[in-house]
């Protein structure tokens, strides 16, 4: 339920205005304006609508409009059945308008969010007020976060310092298809963020706002007048580029900007120490063009060139910067190793004539540090130019030598001009663009990012078997846990080589074994982690370590194994312990082990609940297995971006983690359209490193409650009954999967182009083979998020039956453990999203009637849950307890149940072509001018088997849910 919707029909905004007054959010706060703002945006988009359109199309979005926010006010289904009537009856071309307009006013909507956000953010930093809003459970401000460890924790200056400066955390960037906007999309509404940041602004004049209004205009119509969709499946190169044009936009100067706000709050407690330059605060990684995991359009050729993009990139942009860094350091005192070092790099230059010619003769003789960067700046442009000619052709007539080849080389002659500068008193120069640019290598070195792999460990059981079986020894695949074991263990201590050219070899064999080679060719500061998805046992982690010294990687990749499903979860402990037991594996990991957990496919497996409590209870026996053993574990939370995948805010979802489990050491996936929320924008890359490290920071120093044993006992209790329920459902219901295909828009997910990955693990395959994206995608679209709430219900009506004081300990368990309080919040926001009336309507519309009785059954279940989450929360009404949440959510609620009706009834026509509606003429006078094509969006996708206009109206709906519901995937 929206605010009114301004309207040029004076007729009709009387009758529209009168019903829609009541249903505008309430503003919640002296400070709150994003009625305001909304509004704003919409009256912008509603005159260019008209404008290209004509005004039939401005009044049926507007009767559309209306009908949606009727029914969100009286929960009237048959407000439904009529709009579903208005958007059947329009002609294709019209339909893609209308399925068009609300997805971008969707995106208007929340823009205006995130403009509000950050206006309330800044009041509260002026004001220095971080208590309302609930800051402290959902914001992390690091010198409030330094301010409450000293003072109120009674934690020294010292001790804080210590233990900020040692923490690292690495963030993941991976392509897994959850944002379904394109980039270029992407850039023009972050200028539409900034014309109406502008426009709001204090001391702004007539004049100006005159002319961002204009520029405000033109945006929001370029951005709808831009195709949303991807017409072809993106490349894992593509993935890669847009991802690392994060690091271009904002990541590459965010992170000096932020360590210097570091800088500053330390200070400001008295600790007159900056965070030194080298401490590996935070660190990027990346998967995309590493994870090959079910996607065969990731080649070891892929790989290879993601990497070496990834290289040039990172040396362009050290070059862009360096000059400007000469510029600065002009200063001609120096200490007496720089001296020496300038004057001998000014002699060769002059006995090399052509170079003395083009730069050394520029630079007076009394700027040493120019001289020193000069050179730095040359060894550069060779190392950009070396990879772009290995990326074109593989091969590069510029010496290795004259290139830098690892970052310990690029940060010597740095380092030089920093220790020279403060020796001869000059500190605060060096403390400026010097500083910043030595943490910038630091962080990004010469690849930009580190790329993880990542294959399945079956992959790695297919090319063991192919080589035991070459040596007539048998099928590796076929012997015990314990045979395999001993056997790579004799191999890794031997000293024989496994396998020659020629091994025989399916294309699936020489993908890895190629991958490796790829690994072992490029230099080895390219890539992190080799990660085991599906690992099970020991014997997964030490057959990559074979195979890794197989094919002759000097510098081995730390092997992560990937636990995913309960089973797995539960058996992981056990299976790291026996690792750990290996002589020859302590040694070779030197104290150190990651391990990886991953949210998406336990949940798929067992349901949120259990699989939540499972990876809390298996982090606390792999810490505990790590003590034993002496070694450092870090774990790694393969987290996406919907509740259903482990998503949720950042600091709830770290203070949250088991007390002992993060200390200090975090690494955690940002996936899909997650990246763009936490990097799209300056202020959002400041906000997203602020609350990791601060969160991090505060959960090593003030770990959370463990729980009592009584909880305990009633989360086996209750994680049992809800494994039960949910997979009686999802995997031992034989309607299930029938039901689960005709009820929502999984079949036709792939048509988005969102991903390069398919999405099944294997094509055949039913739930158990479906990935976990698009399963949590299908849910969400229809508002009905099944995998999220599924075995609540069951749990709490269980042990609630057995005796009524548990649910007087599920209240305190609320208010008292973080671990169960982020659990059962999380889920009340999903509900919160969620419109059961709106699944019935996918039922009554695309399911047989033989199985809409199931449907019934799951939507009383989904009632009874969310009743019990209302009473064990203590709430009346969902998110009450968050006003400003329900009040965004109340903006977009008629949006997104417009186009939730119009994608019901565009898959009634595309499952049903004998479904008969009567369209209209058209509407949109673009379509009525004989100068241009009769349908002309509707051509701009002439290869579709559906009917003219159906696939991009479907994809429209598909897009515009996902930005209204925002953690989709």
């Amino acid at each position: 339920m929206a605010a009114p919707l301004p309207t040029r029909n004076l007729e009709k905004a009387t009758s529209i205005d009168a019903q829609l007054r009541l249903l505008a959010p309430r503003k919640v706060s002296e400070d709150d304006k994003l009625v305001e703002y909304d509004a704003l945006l919409l009256d912008r988009f509603l005159d260019i609508l008209q404008d290209l359109h004509g005004e039939d199309i401005r009044e049926t979005v507007q009767d559309c409009y209306e009908l949606s926010a009727e029914y969100e006010r009286k929960g009237d289904a048959g407000k439904l059945e009529e709009l579903g009537k208005m958007v059947t009856s329009l002609d294709p071309g019209d339909s893609i308008v209308i399925a068009k307009a609300f997805s971008n006013m969707l995106t208007l909507a929340n823009l205006a969010e995130e403009v509000q956000i950050a206006y309330r953010r800044r009041i509260k930093l002026k004001k220095g007020d971080f208590a309302d809003e609930n800051s402290a459970t959902t914001e992390s401000d690091i010198e409030e976060t330094l301010k409450r460890l000293i003072v109120q924790l009674k934690k020294s200056p010292e001790e804080v310092f210590d233990a900020l400066k040692s923490q690292t955390v690495d963030l993941v960037l991976t392509a897994h298809p959850t944002q379904s906007v394109r980039r270029s999309l992407l850039q023009k509404h972050g200028r539409i963020r900034n014309c109406l940041t502008q426009l709001y602004a204090k001391d702004i004049t007539p004049d100006d706002k005159q002319e961002l209004d204009e520029a405000l205009q033109r945006e929001i119509q370029a951005a709808f007048r831009t195709d949303e969709i991807r017409r072809t499946p993106p490349t894992p190169q593509d993935e890669m580029r847009a991802g690392m044009s994060y690091f271009h936009e904002t990541i590459w100067k965010g992170v000096p900007k932020f360590l210097r706000r570091i800088d500053t709050a330390l200070k400001n407690l008295g600790i007159n120490e900056r965070v030194p330059y080298n401490a590996p605060l935070i660190q990027f990684s990346s998967w995309m063009g590493g994870d090959r995991d079910g996607n065969p359009r990731v080649t070891p050729e892929v790989t290879r060139d993601v990497c070496l993009l990834a290289r040039m990139m990172a040396a362009n942009l050290y070059f862009s910067q360096i000059e400007d860094l000469m510029f600065e350091l002009s200063m001609w005192r120096c200490n007496e190793e720089l001296r020496v070092r300038a004057e001998g790099l000014h002699q060769n230059s002059k006995r090399d004539a052509k170079h003395f010619i083009e730069f050394w003769k520029q630079i007076h003789p009394n700027e040493p540090y120019r001289v020193i960067l000069g050179d730095v700046r040359d060894k550069l442009y060779n190392t950009r130019e070396r990879s772009r000619q290995l990326l074109a052709s593989g091969m590069s007539d510029i010496p290795e030598e004259s290139a830098f080849t690892n970052v310990e080389q690029f940060l010597e002659p740095l380092e030089l001009c920093y220790r020279s500068l403060c020796a001869c008193g000059d500190r605060p120069i060096a403390d400026g663009s010097l500083l910043d640019f030595l943490r910038q290598v630091s962080t990004f070195g010469l690849s930009l990012v580190r790329l993880d792999i990542r294959q399945e460990s079956d992959r790695h059981t297919d090319v063991l078997d192919a080589i035991t079986n070459h040596l007539g020894i048998g099928s590796y695949r076929e012997w015990s846990e314990e045979k395999r074991q001993e056997w790579l263990l004799s191999e890794l201590q031997g000293k024989r080589p496994l396998f020659g050219p020629d091994l025989p070899k399916t294309e699936e064999i020489a993908d890895v074994l190629d991958t490796l080679h790829v690994i072992a060719e490029l230099p080895s500061d390219s890539f992190g982690a080799y990660i085991i998805s599906m690992a099970t046992a020991p014997s997964d982690v030490l057959a990559v370590e074979l195979l890794q010294r197989e094919c002759h990687v000097k510098q081995p990749l730390r092997v992560v194994p990937l636990f995913e499903k309960l089973a797995d979860l539960e058996a992981a402990p056990a299976a790291v312990a026996r690792l750990f037991s290996i002589d020859w594996y302590k040694n070779r990991i030197n104290g150190k082990q990651e391990v990886m957990i991953g949210y998406s496919d336990s949940g798929k497996d067992a349901g949120r609940l259990s699989a939540a409590w499972q990876m809390y209870k298996a982090q606390e026996e792999l810490v505990k297995v790590s003590k034993q053993y002496g070694v450092k574990l870090t774990m790694f939370h393969g987290r996406g971006g919907t509740v259903g995948r482990g998503g949720g805010p950042t600091h709830l979802a770290i203070l949250s983690q088991p007390p002992d489990t993060i200390h200090g050491s975090l690494r955690v996936t940002v996936q899909g359209e997650v990246i763009e929320q936490s990097f799209g924008e300056e202020h959002l890359c400041f906000r997203t490193l602020q609350r990791f490290i601060a969160a991090t920071l505060e959960h090593g120093m003030h770990p959370p409650v463990s729980p009592k044993p009584e909880w305990r006992a009633l989360m086996d209790e209750m994680a049992v009954t809800a494994t039960k329920e949910y997979r009686s459902v999802v995997f031992q219901e034989p309607r299930f999967v029938e039901y689960f295909r005709l009820a929502t828009p999984e079949l036709e997910y792939g048509r988005m182009n969102i991903g390069s990955r398919p999405s099944k693990r294997k094509p055949s395959g039913g739930i158990e083979s479906l990935r976990a994206i698009p399963w949590i995608f299908a849910w969400t679209q229809t508002r009905f998020h099944l995998p999220v709430w599924l075995g609540f219900g069951a749990a709490f009506q269980q042990v609630i039956a057995k005796d009524i004081k548990n649910l007087n300990m599920l209240q305190a368990m609320y208010n008292q453990w973080p671990f169960f309080r982020v659990t059962i919040d999380l889920v009340e926001m999903v509900f919160a999203k969620g419109d059961p009336e709106i699944a019935a309507l996918y039922d009554r519309l695309l399911v047989s009637p033989e199985l809409r009785p199931f449907g019934d059954q799951l939507r009383s279940k989904y009632l009874e849950t969310k009743d019990l989450l209302l009473q064990i929360a203590g709430h009346k009404d969902l998110l009450e307890g968050d006003p400003y949440l329900k009040q965004r959510l109340r903006l977009r609620d008629a949006y997104i149940t417009t186009l939730n009706v119009s994608q019901a009834y565009t898959l009634k026509r595309i499952r049903d072509p004998d479904y008969h509606v009567t369209l209209r003429p058209h509407l949109s006078k673009e379509y009525n001018d004989a100068t241009k094509p009769a349908a002309e969006l509707v051509k701009l996708n002439p290869t579709s088997e559906y009917a003219p206009g159906l696939e991009d109206t479907l994809i429209l709906t598909m897009k515009g849910i996902a930005a209204g519901l925002q953690n989709t995937g």
